[in-house]
């Protein structure tokens, strides 16, 4: 196949359902055909998403185990609902959520951002490293200006004061984007400094798409943050287990969740044969809309967390248009669950800043025991609802909670 686009992948998400159900179909068997029905299974979280992936793949391939990793900070009932489908694996992790975030930091955000936040502090850090005295020496109001200074020749004891300029946009937290040329990319997308490329070629323009620099001021936060939570703890165990059972995974991740994974999709297509660790995503282009259809249209059964699958009018008890016969009403009726609107790691904080998240909020209504979570996972002494504060104090954030 040539080289995909965005606008294929977009042209895709636009088709009708039954239409993408058919294409999710041949994607299934052609990893099968591949692997054989013995080389694969399906990543089974309790979503609605692979609760949908699971009833399609199981209506040609019966034979194919669900595997269903347990973390205790996720929705009890999902593990529960898991619990009622045949030839269920259930794998754990080595280390639970307090353990992960004390050791590599709290996943606030969202996995790009934190990434790009955590390796930001790390080459800073291996910066002040270089200078062997900078945390003695050091009095700043930024740790690492003195050892960049130093490392990158920047004047810091030159009696004009002109002279000292650059040290003391150092000092006071502001790197000139010269000093970042060979720094990584993710370093460079925290300071906005990572240029744009165009089919390639780089430009003297910054890039918009990728420019983090609204998350700079983590930088110099007194906790970590990082998106190693679900590699540790959901990832790493269902890894574990397809190579020793010799199996290799289909999972219900959409393009449509992040750029990351529309990314992964221009790149491999659906099925990743040619990947490190080759995966099949067949519902690649499927929506949130298209996933909340099939439940419907199908009476498929979805964990209770979720509550129902309707219409906004049906919620309101008003007429819809489907109850005139129009033809396609259904299509132009957005739908919704009447409970939670995405499961997983209830202490999960990825997409929480966002305006209008109640997630923690609900937590607490449903799961008071959990939700009091917030007060004992810790990084560098402090709790992860001193480090939401922290946040929304420092960057003017919307985490609610």
């Amino acid at each position: 196949m040539g080289e995909r686009t965005r606008a294929d992948l977009q042209y895709r998400q636009r088709l009708p359902l039954d239409i993408k159900i058919a294409m999710t179909r041949s994607r299934i068997r052609e990893w099968i055909n591949w692997y054989g029905e013995e080389g694969v299974y399906v990543s089974f979280s309790g979503g609605k998403d692979s609760t949908v992936l699971l009833d399609i793949v199981r209506k040609d391939y019966p034979g194919v185990p669900a595997v269903f990793a347990d973390i205790p900070t996720q929705y009890p009932e999902l593990k529960q609902f898991a619990k009622t489908f045949e030839n269920l694996v259930i794998v754990k992790p080595e280390i639970n959520f307090f353990q992960v975030c004390e050791k590599y930091g709290f996943p606030f955000f969202g996995k790009e951002i934190s990434d790009c936040i955590h390796d930001a502090r790390s080459f800073l850090t291996k910066v002040e490293a270089k200078s062997n005295a900078a945390t003695d020496r050091q009095t700043d109001s930024v740790k690492s200006a003195y050892a960049l200074a130093d490392l990158l020749g920047i004047e810091r004891r030159h009696k004009d004061p002109k002279r000292l300029e650059e040290y003391q946009l150092l000092k006071t937290g502001v790197i000139p984007s010269e000093v970042l040329e060979n720094a990584p990319v993710r370093v460079k997308q925290v300071y906005g400094v990572l240029k744009h490329k165009s089919k390639g070629v780089e430009s003297n323009e910054y890039s918009k798409m990728y420019d983090k620099s609204q998350y700079a001021y983590m930088v110099d936060a007194p906790f970590s943050v990082s998106g190693m939570c679900c590699k540790v703890m959901k990832k790493a165990p269902l890894h574990k287990y397809g190579k020793k059972a010799g199996r290799v995974p289909i999972t219900a991740q959409t393009a449509e969740e992040s750029r990351l994974r529309t990314s992964k999709w221009i790149q491999h297509g659906c099925n990743a044969f040619d990947a490190k660790n080759p995966i099949s995503n067949p519902m690649s282009f499927w929506t949130e809309q298209d996933v909340l259809k099939y439940i419907k249209e199908n009476d498929l059964p979805i964990c209770s967390v979720y509550g129902k699958v309707v219409s906004d009018a049906e919620e309101m008890g008003q007429t819809s248009l489907a109850d005139f016969g129009i033809e396609g009403a259904e299509v132009q009726e957005k739908l919704h669950c009447t409970g939670c609107q995405r499961t997983g790691c209830e202490l999960c904080a990825f997409g929480a800043h966002m305006p209008g998240d109640r997630r923690f909020v609900d937590l607490k209504k449903t799961h008071p025991q959990m939700y009091r979570a917030l007060d004992v996972a810790k990084n560098s002494g402090y709790t992860m609802r001193q480090a939401l504060e922290w946040v929304n104090a420092q960057g003017k954030q919307h985490f609610d909670f």
